[in-house]
């Protein structure tokens, strides 16, 4: 099945895991700490039928205020530069501050879906070896990564959270090299 066809027929806690864990894999380029996501993550793991608990939005107004300010590590440069103006940047924060404190089906799939391509995007935009003539290896990861997220929660339900955001950790760390390679690049470049 196809992303697109994952997503439409996704729940709403699949369709919150699949935005999540796109945001969670672009986190590297806010600098911000591994683990702030990890409360989002329990209140979509919690077993129960209710989709608009109060939980959601809580942790997602702290994960905002946690991370309202964090331009990125120094040195990840894109086509607006090092500083703030940084598409890809720009990008996840996008991704942040889209995301619905109601966890309604519509809401979450406009997120999910917006999310998806930012995701795809951003991993576009840092991919070294990216060639316009084909697929970029990051791309092809990221988009293997979004599947997967779907593919677990639909077959699992609330016990695929766990293994969706294992995914995850391991595209988060991916990026995380490219974003510190391109640092790298760029301190020694000065």
């Amino acid at each position: 099945m196809s992303l697109g066809e994952l997503v439409a027929r996704a729940d709403a806690r699949g369709l919150a895991a699949s935005g999540l864990a796109c945001l969670d894999r672009c986190l590297p380029l806010l600098d911000g700490d591994d683990d702030v996501l990890r409360p989002l993550w329990a209140a979509l793991a919690a077993d129960t039928a209710d989709t608009s608990g109060p939980d959601w939005a809580e942790e997602l107004a702290r994960v905002r205020a946690e991370l309202v300010g964090l331009g990125g590590p120094g040195g990840v440069e894109g086509p607006g530069g090092p500083d703030g103006g940084d598409e890809a940047v720009l990008l996840v924060r996008g991704m942040l501050s889209g995301a619905p404190d109601d966890r309604s089906v519509p809401a979450l799939r406009a997120w999910a879906d917006a999310c998806s391509a930012a995701a795809l995007r951003v991993h576009r935009l840092l991919d070294p070896a990216a060639d316009p003539e084909g697929p970029a290896p990051l791309v092809v990861g990221e988009l293997r990564r979004q599947t997967a997220v779907l593919e677990l929660l639909a077959a699992h339900g609330p016990a695929g959270v766990r293994p969706a955001l294992e995914a995850s950790t391991e595209g988060r760390r991916v990026l995380r090299a490219v974003v510190s390679r391109r640092a790298r690049g760029h301190d020694a470049r000065l």
